[in-house]
């Protein structure tokens, strides 16, 4: 079995069967059937045209269902809606899919969930896997999700905002268990930019391709995370980078500036210097300029004043700082180091240390312990 091949059919299909008038939970339990009758059947005696064989089995599957609890005239107005055999539309209604499963009615978990596993075509056991819960969670995430927009037609417009926004979700989980988040992510993307042309899209894509070039030497040996000014640019995937690149710049060609747009100039600045001492801080904080301007967000602001700090010093910085709000995620770890590039090594290994007991998750909070204990133990050497 092409397992590439079924994921990337199964949209289309579940799209298909939705525009017949197939409400979303039972179009997806119908499509699951069918994949389940290819996974059998295909190994021994492959279909000539593989979406036309699932769209035929999954429709006669979701009429089955219905036939238990369809008023007999419904039923008969359905069969005769049933296509002749042959091949299957070449339209790719997968957009639709997208909106739909980015749908405002849903929370952004359940989004995410939904848009995994009727977009990416991923199984409940993987999403759960992926997110690290029970698989009855994950399970009953999705169902409620897919309750949620059973009566949601295909007859306005979805917003691409809503749905770059749950895939970002995505990316940003990374890797966990046997799903690889961050690259499924750009498959999708991928995927939309091919669905439509909007350079918010593109943007996101190269994004993601830039972050994604330098996960290689995020961390060491140990899992310790390695700050981008100390990594290794040579484990960096140029290829990814060169082609985040090329579809950025034909992004930003369209003057149609977005925050994904302006998050990806940055990393392909950083990404563009060959040393870290190299970087061109300077355009980094116009860059950052344009993101506040677009979203104001105080965490771009946070970013900022590091950025301003390497641009024009530690106490420019310092001073960015100090007019945003302190109880800012990460606001303290940034303290820390301006406050360590400006010479006062006391007070940064003493932020270092409360940045720690605030750090989201572990390989952070490690980072930051170390960080603490470097300054503590170069400053009794000192003495």
């Amino acid at each position: 079995m092409d397992e590439a091949l079924i994921r990337s059919l199964t949209p289309g299909v579940l799209t298909v069967l939705v525009r017949r008038g197939a409400d979303f939970a039972a179009a997806e339990d119908a499509v699951q059937d069918a994949l389940v009758e290819a996974v059998r059947g295909w190994p021994d005696d492959p279909p000539r045209d593989p979406k036309g064989w699932l769209v035929t089995v999954a429709w006669r599957r979701f009429l089955d269902a219905s036939r238990a609890d369809t008023a007999r005239r419904r039923r008969e107005d359905r069969v005769e809606e049933e296509p002749a055999p042959g091949p299957a539309s070449g339209v790719d209604d997968t957009l639709q899919l997208y909106f739909l499963c980015a749908h405002p009615s849903l929370t952004p978990s359940s989004a995410v969930a939904l848009t995994l596993r009727a977009v990416g075509g991923l199984t409940t056991r993987q999403i759960a896997r992926a997110y690290l819960v029970p698989e009855a969670t994950m399970a009953q995430r999705i169902s409620r999700a897919k309750r949620t927009v059973s009566g949601v037609r295909f007859d306005r417009p979805g917003d691409v905002a809503t749905v770059l926004r749950v895939l970002y979700l995505v990316f940003n989980e990374g890797y966990s268990g046997d799903v690889d988040l961050a690259a499924e992510a750009i498959r999708l993307t991928r995927q939309l930019a091919a669905s439509v042309d909007h350079p918010e899209v593109a943007g996101l894509l190269a994004l993601m391709l830039l972050h994604h070039a330098r996960r290689a030497a995020r961390t060491a040996r140990d899992g310790s995370l390695v700050p981008l000014a100390e990594q290794d640019r040579g484990r960096w995937d140029t290829a990814s980078i060169a082609q985040g690149v090329r579809i950025l710049q034909a992004a930003l060609a369209r003057d149609r500036l977005g925050e994904f747009q302006a998050q990806a100039a940055i990393a392909a600045l950083h990404a563009d210097a060959p040393t870290a001492g190299e970087t061109d801080w300077v355009q980094i904080v116009e860059w950052y300029d344009e993101l506040a301007r677009l979203t104001d967000n105080p965490v771009v602001r946070l970013n900022r004043a590091v950025a301003v700090g390497e641009a024009d010093g530690p106490r420019a910085g310092l001073a960015e700082l100090a007019t945003l709000d302190d109880t800012l995620p990460r606001h303290t770890a940034v303290a820390a180091y301006l406050h360590e590039r400006d010479g006062d090594l006391d007070t940064a290994a003493r932020l270092y240390a409360e940045a720690a007991h605030k750090a989201p998750d572990l390989a952070e909070r490690d980072h930051l312990v170390r960080q603490a204990a470097r300054l503590n133990s170069r400053h009794r050497h000192g003495r």
